[in-house]
């Protein structure tokens, strides 16, 4: 387990980082997402010792980091693997000589050497480019080789310092995809640094949202994706899942106060795949007498997690209305009036 208790780092005048506080579960993938110059890459820094905390503890299994000495501080930094934006191999130096070099600083011995290289090798899928130089590679090869580096020494954690930010999208999937495997077989937890929220959408369990050096949301993904409180959680779901009303409705004239009798009421509904079979729609026409009109419905998935978006028109007696709001409040979906259009 990993657990930073009230971690600030300041350089001159400026704190990168404010009172953070972050507990991370052994073998979980762990997200932390920020636009640049939020604080996440001197937070991952701050766990592998690399930037000491101003104050506050950097707990790693129980073991205060920022109490051990440097020798000790060098054995535990190899039990922390982590790889990097733009990769940082050795070009003098073969794929298999990249991933080398962690084990001849530690003096494994050359048979061991060489079992572990090409077990790795197999598991990243560079087998057959064991003897190539980085020049050779592509981006997502080349990246491969900087995380066959880091976990070839076994370490218990992996860093990943937006390490998917430099590559083209279906090299991302496959990026992500060969660490999720790696979290599986071989237990590693994984924190992922990035500013992409489809990295977190596609591989995090849990997720915390850094922003001028401090955190402002964290939980799991499902539930921050579904559910987001702050304005930038919001800006962040909104450039893989949008949350505006479409481009389709935007001729419809939605007014923030209702102005006439017969105005419509229009209603956003987010839910998750545990409630998608639930007739949220057929009881609000059945049960509270309300004319209701589907304008816009969409499904995307969160992992294994299914989550649905309608936005809807209903209209009936007042009454009927508000009974039927305080119904929607009480399921387990997201509900948020959006305004009113003309009946007409």
């Amino acid at each position: 387990m990993i657990e930073l208790k009230h971690i600030t780092k300041v350089y001159g005048n400026f704190k990168a980082l404010d009172d953070v506080s972050v507990t991370i579960r052994d073998g979980e993938i762990y997200g932390i997402v920020g636009q640049s110059g939020a604080g996440k890459s001197t937070l991952v820094r701050c766990i592998n010792m690399l930037e000491p905390p101003t104050t506050g503890e950097v707990l790693i299994n129980g073991k205060d980091m920022m109490k051990l000495s440097k020798a000790e501080l060098r054995s535990e930094r190899k039990g922390i693997g982590m790889i990097f934006q733009h990769f940082n191999l050795l070009s003098s130096r073969t794929v298999a000589g990249n991933i080398a070099f962690p084990l001849e600083l530690a003096n494994v011995p050359k048979a061991e050497q060489k079992k572990r290289i090409d077990d790795i090798l197999e598991m990243v899928g560079l087998t057959e480019y064991k003897d190539k130089y980085p020049a050779k590679l592509s981006g997502g090869q080349k990246q491969r080789v900087g995380i066959a580096r880091a976990i070839v020494s076994n370490p218990s954690v992996l860093l990943s310092d937006e390490a998917t930010s430099a590559l083209d999208p279906e090299t991302v999937k496959s990026i992500l995809q060969l660490l999720k495997d790696i979290n599986k077989k071989l237990g590693i937890t994984i924190i992922m640094i990035t500013h992409q929220m489809e990295v977190i959408k596609e591989i995090a369990e849990r997720v915390a949202v850094i922003e001028h050096g401090r955190i402002i949301e964290e939980g799991s993904v499902v539930d921050l994706f579904t559910n987001p409180q702050t304005p930038t959680l919001k800006k962040f779901v909104g450039s893989v899942m949008s949350s505006e009303v479409p481009e389709q409705l935007s001729h419809m004239d939605i007014h923030a106060d209702k102005e006439n009798a017969d105005d419509q009421t229009v209603l956003s509904l987010s839910f998750r795949g545990d409630v998608a079979n639930e007739p949220i729609i057929a009881n609000l026409i059945k049960k509270y007498n309300l004319d209701v009109s589907i304008l816009y419905g969409s499904i995307d998935y969160i992992q294994n997690v299914s989550f649905g978006r309608l936005i809807i028109t209903i209209i009936g007696d007042d009454s009927d209305m508000q009974e039927a709001l305080s119904h929607l409040k009480s399921l387990p979906i997201t509900s948020e009036v959006l305004g009113y259009v003309s009946s007409h």
